[in-house]
């Protein structure tokens, strides 16, 4: 007998996943002392959760609160902190009743895409981009159209792009800072962006989850452009708390309400430890900033290091704590790669596969938010086996 499966069942790996559990295979191997593995294949801070955040915590476990269900969108004063965070942050008179508080960007994404379309829909995304988004939008019947950016345009969409497609796409969704390259869009052209698919009936759903975590860049929320962009945004990168699984969406007005059933129905809400933990990471900004110039520190070290050990070509890296390498020249794929440098130099890696089906062979992407201690392991290893040029 043979049973039917569905399209969701035909959903390719996120191979960062395999890569993670390679590594940790490696690191609990016998004689794992001599071979301790670098971290560099996944965006998890090297950090836990901000010392406020954890005494906040450890506060309301020890309270008479029953921790139970919320409201679908979430603790009102958790939504009044993210609004007051839009005023400090880009002057955007927000109101907290557009907020949706979700479980994670990861549950943002399909409760955006099933709001705002229906199957068979066509969304535009640049390319090298993060696979789930891909792999989501496949699940659910929609159909990815891919935007091959390169150095030229920054490694991000254009509304030239837009403009060249016939017929137009439902959706466009943008990621700045983005993973896997760390390129942003300048203020102008998000601003641009969010126009051109505003005025013509193109929802825009954008990826702001690395906001804070940017170098000498300005950063830009599609909310300050346009009434109808779906924002999302997550307290997983530059609020260190991936584990928590705690996010944000801002909401057109005219999806806040099919969003909250959607919600209601697949997730009921949040889970309430993890909101009491987002609104105390909002007084902790003094040792996040603290953070972020650890990457930057990091950061700087892999863009001087990287091309000395052959890693001549690399991604803008203006944001996030990514950095897209060109490996095209060494004559290895890139899974191949990354197997390589994981066995031979104990540095866990990501292939580009993961990113751009159709380039990604041809690149490496390294996560510098480790310690400083591992990142500046990781760039005397690499010097110590300097790439050959095919």
């Amino acid at each position: 007998m043979v049973l039917k499966t569905g399209s969701g069942a035909r959903v390719p790996p996120f191979l960062v996943m395999d890569v993670i559990a390679a590594a940790n295979a490696l690191a609990a191997s016998p004689g794992a002392a001599n071979h301790r593995v670098i971290r560099m294949e996944v965006g998890q801070p090297g950090s836990g959760a901000p010392e406020g955040v954890r005494a906040a915590v450890a506060t309301a476990m020890t309270g008479t609160d029953s921790l139970g269900y919320t409201e679908a969108f979430g603790l009102p004063l958790l939504r009044a902190r993210i609004a007051a965070h839009y005023a400090d942050w880009y002057g955007l008179d927000l109101p907290a009743a557009r907020i949706a508080v979700v479980a994670g960007a990861s549950a943002g994404f399909p409760l955006a895409f099933l709001a705002a379309f229906d199957p068979g829909d066509t969304i535009a995304l640049a390319t090298p981009c993060y696979p789930p988004y891909l792999n989501i939008m496949v699940a659910l019947g929609l159909k990815p159209i891919l935007l091959p950016a390169t150095e030229a345009t920054g490694f991000q969409p254009t509304v030239a792009m837009l403009e060249a497609l016939d017929p137009k796409p439902a959706g466009v969704l943008v990621a700045s800072p983005a993973n896997p390259t760390g390129s942003m869009l300048a203020p102008d052209d998000l601003a641009a962006l969010a126009r051109y698919c505003h005025d013509g009936g193109i929802r825009l759903i954008s990826d702001e989850i690395y906001h804070g975590l940017t170098y000498g860049k300005p950063s830009a929320s599609a909310a300050s452009f346009s009434p109808s962009a779906i924002v999302i945004n997550s307290f997983s990168k530059y609020f260190s708390m991936t584990g928590w699984r705690i996010g944000w969406m801002v909401l057109p007005e005219d999806l806040m309400r099919p969003v909250e059933c959607l919600a209601q129905n697949m997730f009921i809400c949040a889970p309430h430890v993890s909101q009491i933990a987002a609104i105390a990471a909002f007084d902790c900004h003094a040792e996040l900033s603290a953070r972020r110039d650890s990457y930057a520190r990091s950061r700087a070290l892999l863009l001087d290091a990287l091309p000395s050990a052959g890693f001549t070509k690399l991604s803008p890296a203006d944001g996030a704590f990514y950095l897209y390498a060109d490996i095209a020249h060494t004559g290895q794929g890139s899974s191949d790669f990354c197997r390589a440098l994981l066995n031979e130099l104990h540095i866990a890696a990501t292939p580009g596969h993961d990113f751009d089906p159709a380039r990604g062979g041809n690149f490496v992407r390294f996560s510098y938010c480790a310690t400083e201690a591992d990142i500046a392991e990781a760039a005397s290893r690499l010097l110590g086996r300097k790439l050959t040029t095919s």
